[in-house]
Parts: C-alpha cells; structure tokens; sequence
C-alpha cells in the first residue's frame, strides 16, 4: 500500500482569499517530490476550519479539531507548513500543535502515544530571518507528542528583510529550495515507510 502524508496548511489566509498562498506553493512542491516516492498526500488548510483552543481531542459543539485528528492519524506523514509571523509560527499552527498535545495522554495498551511510529516534516516560508527558529520550535513540539522527525526534514524560504517579494511571487523556485524539498521527501519516505514495517516497541520489549 502507498505511504499517505497529510500536509496541514498554517497559512493565514483561508481558501477563499483572493491572494495566493506561499505556503501553499511550497506544500505543492513537496506533494510533487512525495509522489515520485509513492506518497500520496491530503492537504488542508486550518483556516477554512474552526480549531477550538484546548489541550484536548474534541473541545465540544463546533470543534472541527476531532476530524482533522482522524486525519493526523490515519496518514504515515505529517507535513506542518507555516509562515513565518513576528518571528514565529502562526497562530493557527500553534493552535493544531496545542491540540495534539492531548496525545501525550492517549495511549495504546503498550504505553505508546497514539501518534508514534509516525513521520513529520515542516516547511517554512516567510519574508524575514527565523526559519532555523520556527523549524526548531515545530521539531521539537512534534517530537514531544510522539512524531519521528527524518533527517533534513525541513524546506523553507525567506526574503529578503522588510522586502516585498513572497515566495509564491518568484518566477522561478530557487535551486536550493528545490534540493531541500527532494531531500525532504526522500527521507520522509524512507523512513515512514520503516517504520510502517515495524512499529516502536512498547512497555516491557
């Protein structure tokens, strides 16, 4: 069976703003080079839905959280792709990265999380310096709820400073994005697809 990645789109624009997104340009990329493995991959982008604020799988009427879960869980790769605002991931990623928080907690009868033996990549865009930083700030967030992150897991953009080109702007995407995003995809799959093969071992192996 082929590997299935979910990529979820932090974007602040939601599907039906007018202006093009650059992190959905980069999402695409990366859904290219994943397909040349065997990947297939859903996208979604979180504005277009009503993530409540919480710590907890479903936050009540309203909450839209529970499904795209299901998603999270049901694919062997997460894609997180932000833009980068004042320096920082944007609200809704910290929003979804707060939501599964609650996997901390929900484990299998071996004490492992439910999102274990599960593959995360990130990819960043912006128009100022701080792809080092807000990659660093997902890693380590999707490591601490049970993610596994591949080696150069991470293809990101940024402008020049107080600039006013966006990466969905460029005519041609740039030689180094493009061997970021290759890498990304290779190791992703390559590793999802080892350990779809074998889990993480439990309590007590």
């Amino acid at each position: 069976m082929p590997l299935k990645a979910l990529a979820l789109n932090a974007t602040l624009k939601t599907s039906e703003s007018k202006d093009a997104s650059s992190t959905d340009r980069m999402i695409g990329l990366i859904d290219k080079a994943m397909s040349a493995h065997g990947v297939e991959t859903d996208v979604l982008r979180l504005a277009d839905f009503n993530v409540k604020p919480g710590v907890t799988s479903d936050e009540g009427a309203g909450d839209d959280w529970p499904d795209i879960r299901a998603k999270v869980l049901g694919a062997d790769i997460l894609v997180m792709a932000t833009p980068i605002w004042l320096g920082q991931p944007s609200s809704v990623c910290k929003r979804a990265l707060e939501r599964m928080d609650a996997f901390l907690e929900e484990t299998d009868d071996q004490g492992r999380m439910v999102s274990f033996g599960r593959v995360a990549a990130v990819a960043v865009v912006g128009n100022e310096d701080g792809a080092h930083h807000v990659s660093a700030e997902l890693f380590q967030a999707l490591n601490d709820v049970g993610f596994t992150i591949p080696a150069n897991a991470v293809a990101y953009w940024v402008g020049e400073a107080m600039g006013s080109t966006n990466f969905v702007d460029l005519d041609k995407v740039p030689k180094m994005v493009t061997k970021a995003v290759d890498m990304l995809a290779r190791n992703t799959a390559h590793l999802a697809g080892l350990l779809k093969a074998k889990q993480y071992p439990g309590e007590g192996n």
